[in-house]
């Protein structure tokens, strides 16, 4: 997410201040969903089954971060080639430049961070249509997305919580930290230090379910400057509150070199999961290979850290399995001139100089 990404999302009320262009993804894994009539978010659909899949399978919403595509995303996280290992279902909702020019979710908008309004009543109008077009199990729905996707999947979880099973917000925000551009980009680089209870009390205010409530994984880079590392400190609280689970951990453990904090239940079930990716920037952790484990093809904001958040949130919803915890591998970048992506680093120096310009970022 950036201030030019962000300043962007005045959905149909004139053009943001320019954008970056996309790069195309080397595959297009993905079709093209007939989007129903119900779509007051104007969003488009994709999606993706793997070739003989049973009947009854689980369903991955995910939902792509700013200037990406929903193939961009696919091929960067390796989510398609996981679904033809494990047998589920994916969707992708996808952004247009009519809603957001630089293809962000509006996810600090009110009109569509509203249960039964905008972009979220959309996504969810598309997830019904994949349940029943490919019946598939109503009770294994699942959602993950990347900076503004992250924050728009805190949107449906609290929207929408008797829908999912569990969420994974990365490098995302808390639900209801912003009602305007304003607020967005204060969270996005000074989250404020709200209590649990009120964070908890904005998702218990967003619907009438009483629970059970999803289960939620959190992971962010500790070196995130974009959207900086409180962010996830504050997704943490708010579901803490939510599932009513002390401060303390359960469990601190560390995997493949990073820190993991669970908070579980009585029965051992982990309610609440936490990984803090120590040096990592704004992006989606990744460990590309052709191991079971190593998912994803490193890129801009796909970043190649030696952990697979992919792999690790899929065993989370319970549709794969763990993976092998392997040594940490150094951090690898893509080269300045890899084909079909944009420099991370790049991107970033862009992107605070526009948040610096802006009095954002020191």
């Amino acid at each position: 997410m950036t201030l030019s990404n962000l300043r962007g999302g005045f959905r149909r009320r004139g053009a943001g201040i320019g954008h970056f262009t996309a790069p195309q993804p080397a595959v297009d894994r993905l079709a093209d969903l007939t989007v129903a009539q119900d779509n007051p978010g104007n969003l488009r659909g994709r999606y993706y089954l793997p070739a003989g899949l049973a009947r009854g399978a689980p369903l991955v919403v995910v939902l792509h971060g700013c200037t990406q595509s929903a193939a961009i995303y696919d091929h960067g996280s390796g989510w398609s080639s996981l679904a033809d290992r494990h047998g589920f279902a994916l969707l992708y909702p996808e952004q247009q430049r009519a809603n957001n020019m630089n293809l962000c979710f509006n996810w600090y908008q009110p009109e569509d961070a509203a249960r039964d309004s905008g972009e979220a009543r959309s996504i969810r109008a598309m997830i019904d249509q994949m349940v029943s077009t490919h019946d598939l199990d109503p009770a294994r729905i699942f959602v993950t997305g990347l900076s503004a996707g992250g924050a728009m999947t805190s949107v449906m979880l609290a929207a929408y919580p008797e829908v999912f099973a569990a969420g994974a917000i990365i490098a995302g925000l808390p639900f209801g930290c912003a009602d305007n551009l304003a607020e967005a980009l204060g969270a996005m680089s000074a989250p404020g230090g709200a209590r649990a209870d009120i964070l908890g009390g904005a998702i218990r205010g967003a619907s009438p379910h009483r629970g059970p409530w999803p289960r939620v994984s959190v992971w962010h880079g500790s070196a995130d400057r974009l959207v900086v590392p409180g962010n996830g400190e504050a997704i943490v609280r708010q579901w803490r509150d939510v599932h009513d689970l002390p401060a303390a951990p359960t469990m601190v453990e560390d995997v493949d070199g990073y820190p993991r904090r669970a908070w579980m239940d009585g029965a051992g079930r982990v309610l609440v999961e936490d990984y803090v990716v120590t040096g990592m920037a704004h992006g989606t952790p990744l460990r590309p290979g052709s191991k079971e484990g190593e998912s994803g093809q490193a890129g801009a904001h796909m970043l190649d850290v030696g952990l697979s958040s992919t792999d690790r949130i899929a065993a989370f919803f319970g549709i794969a399995p763990e993976p092998a915890a392997r040594q940490r591998r150094p951090n690898v970048q893509p080269p300045a001139n890899a084909e079909n992506t944009i420099p991370a680093n790049d991107v970033q120096s862009v992107i605070e100089r526009a948040l610096r310009a802006a009095g954002l970022m020191r």
